[in-house]
């Protein structure tokens, strides 16, 4: 984290800071070919993806609305599959009774993981290590000597990796309380030499070890479509705790996928999430998102994936959206601005420095008014659907007032101190 700017990352060794852009990718390791992992991976890089979300045992038999089963394997073929196997099976597919023998490991799994590793850490992508998640239905014991065994055994061996954080679960306190939670962060922390960055991901926000050394980042969910007033309501309770950490929201929507939770009537369209990932920004924090899994796998056109494996085609455009979104933050020093909407006009969003940097997004176009502090202003009006560009005249205060902008799309705009001004 950075000393400095406590709500923000930045890389170990070279101090440069870091825009956490994630999606999941829970099952990656359920393919057998390491082709197809190196691909999903390197296709993720080029849309600016930095951060992905991978299980290390979680397994399901649950198909959650998506195409990802066969019709003699149910989410289970020759070239992916949900049931991983980090510990030698019995019966692999079967979720009730795998039989694990769980004094041994099945070097394969691990070996899989060493190499995709390896590949994402030469692309500057982190991997998100998650232990496991209540859906497996069958889990080593809490606190047994079977599960410190296999926590220990993946700090070991991935520990040296430079690009991985810890995840202590999925849902974890649908199957994992919140003392197992406390104890296992320590003890991550306690055995990772490296002292990799750890979080854990609750189904309800509150079982979050917010204020405890060894919790780095917040790993909320929350599928709410008001994610800027979420996101900026749980700083100020960061804050109230006494422990400034970066705050992300890594589940707030999957591209097609409408659970009955999801928000009407839009549900979990890519321009929807892509807008959700601009407000969560906007309060200051970070986010982590999903592909659609609706190309499928292991059915036709079998090119697909998403959340659930990382694959993708030509087809899946959602995050060039989110890069164009990467391009715009990090064009200036977003990490010195604090969430300040009180500068501009009701129902926009502002990140700011003020008298040096103004980030603002409007949701629906529009105008805005923006309250500066003296001095001269560059300005850039930047379309988040497009990427485009554009310089606008230079702006001064006390308010500056922004050209009208389609009400058909949201809009942003950039102000940065003329430093050479008179």
């Amino acid at each position: 984290m950075d000393a400095q700017y406590h709500w923000h990352f930045v890389w170990q060794g070279t101090g440069e800071h870091y825009f956490f852009n994630g999606t999941t990718a829970y099952w990656l390791m359920g393919w057998s070919d390491d082709k197809v992992i190196q691909s999903s991976i390197q296709r993720l890089h080029d849309l600016s993806i930095n951060r992905m979300r991978v299980t290390i045992a979680g397994r399901t038999n649950i198909l959650y609305g998506e195409p990802v089963m066969v019709s003699t394997h149910w989410m289970s073929g020759p070239k992916w599959t949900v049931f991983l196997t980090p510990w030698p099976a019995k019966n692999a597919e079967d979720i009730f009774h795998p039989g694990f023998d769980y004094t041994r490991f099945d070097l394969s799994h691990w070996q899989r993981f060493d190499r995709a590793i390896r590949f994402a850490r030469d692309k500057d992508v982190v991997i998100s290590l998650v232990l496991d998640m209540n859906d497996s239905r069958v889990h080593p014991f809490a606190g047994s000597e079977e599960e410190r065994r296999f926590i220990r055994y993946a700090v070991a061996r991935f520990a040296a990796f430079s690009n991985i954080t810890w995840d202590l679960g999925d849902d974890l306190d649908l199957f994992r309380s919140d003392s197992w939670t406390r104890q296992t962060g320590k003890l991550i922390k306690e055995w990772d030499p490296y002292g990799h960055l750890a979080t854990s991901h609750p189904v309800d926000n509150i079982h979050q070890d917010r204020t405890s050394e060894w919790f780095d980042f917040t790993s909320f969910q929350e599928w709410s479509r008001d994610e800027h007033s979420f996101m900026l309501k749980e700083r100020e309770t960061q804050k109230r705790l006494g422990r400034i950490i970066p705050q992300t929201n890594e589940e707030y929507g999957y591209e097609d996928h409408y659970p009955l939770w999801a928000p009407k009537p839009d549900g979990e369209s890519a321009d929807t999430l892509r807008r959700m990932a601009w407000e969560i920004v906007m309060a200051g924090g970070y986010q982590t998102t999903g592909e659609t899994a609706r190309r499928g796998t292991n059915v036709w056109p079998d090119t697909g994936g998403g959340w659930m494996n990382g694959r993708g085609d030509d087809s899946m455009t959602m995050l060039r959206g989110y890069a164009r979104m990467v391009d715009f933050f990090t064009s200036f020093e977003w990490w010195k601005t604090e969430p300040h909407d009180e500068l501009v006009s009701k129902g926009d969003y502002c990140l700011a420095k003020p008298a040096e940097i103004y980030a603002v997004y409007l949701r629906h176009g529009g105008m805005v008014n923006v309250r500066l502090q003296p001095g001269s202003y560059n300005v850039i009006r930047f379309d988040p659907a497009s990427g485009e560009r554009i310089a606008l005249p230079t702006a001064t205060g006390p308010v500056w007032t922004s050209p009208t902008a389609s009400t058909d799309s949201d809009w942003a705009f950039l102000l940065e101190r003329n430093k050479h001004a008179r």
